[in-house]
């Protein structure tokens, strides 16, 4: 079961900017052919595509809070890259929900769409994924997104901490039930990085607090991430396979 270093067959969800399209360029320069996946966003998931190194690579659309569109997009992208050889979990929701200011029925549908997207998807795309690399034969790796968040509490979204953390105890549990079929299941867990949805927090009045969560006096940037997850997807990471690889620039410190 040997999986190589190049010429990969990738999954990423959520690529359609963001980590997502960092993800996929990263692995796209090693080499590798990518599926981006989007879900509602087809014009910047086309960006993303047309940004990626190389050739071979496809757009996958698809509702991942769907059971049914998860098996689509699974089935969509290994048939445009002959097969699948690792996956990325990084398609996810974080709306600000602080239980002292958000009315009953829409904390209940808030934890509802959280739980579908960050953690039901993950634990659906990762079964989709790993029964393929299974019957390929040739091992694989699944790595998940997940976030400092899951260990230093997110007040004011309880349920993209909690559904983070549940992500890195699923990556945990099929990284002992993949092992023996040669598949590598690892998480990362970053803090504040830079993207599009983030730069007004960044240059708004708040943004020196979040600058100095750090003692680097920085955000991390996408490509900072990329480049640890595309490591844990190498055939060089098996032996880090149930990690959890903290990304967060010394913020936050766990024992």
């Amino acid at each position: 079961m040997n999986l190589p270093a190049s010429g990969r067959r990738v999954l990423v969800s959520g690529a359609s900017r963001g980590l997502g399209r960092a993800v996929a360029r990263a692995f796209a320069a090693n080499g590798d052919r990518v599926a981006v996946h989007f879900g509602s966003r087809a014009d910047e998931a086309r960006a993303t595509l047309d940004s990626l190194d190389g050739t071979g690579h496809t757009l996958v659309g698809g509702d991942l809070a769907d059971p049914a569109g998860a098996v689509a997009v699974v089935g969509a992208a290994a048939e445009a890259l002959g097969g699948i050889d690792v996956l990325v979990n990084n398609a996810a929701v974080n709306l600000r929900h602080p239980l002292a200011e958000t009315p009953y029925e829409e904390w209940v549908e808030v934890w509802q769409r959280h739980v579908s997207v960050n953690l039901l998807a993950t634990a659906n795309l990762s079964h989709l994924a790993a029964r393929r690399m299974i019957d390929q034969g040739s091992g694989g790796r699944i790595v998940n997104i997940g976030s400092r968040g899951a260990f230093r509490g997110e007040p004011d979204h309880p349920a993209y901490g909690a559904t983070k953390a549940a992500v890195h105890a699923l990556g945990q549990s099929l990284a002992v039930s993949l092992a023996p079929y040669g598949i590598a299941v690892a998480s990362v867990a970053p803090g504040f990085f830079a993207t599009e949805r983030v730069a007004p927090r960044l240059e708004g009045p708040e943004g020196a607090a979040i600058l100095g969560q750090s003692p680097f006096g920085r955000v991390a940037e996408p490509a900072e991430i990329a480049a640890a997850v595309l490591w844990l997807a190498s055939p060089a990471a098996e032996w880090s396979s149930g990690a959890i690889l903290d990304l967060n620039g010394a913020s936050h410190l766990r024992s």
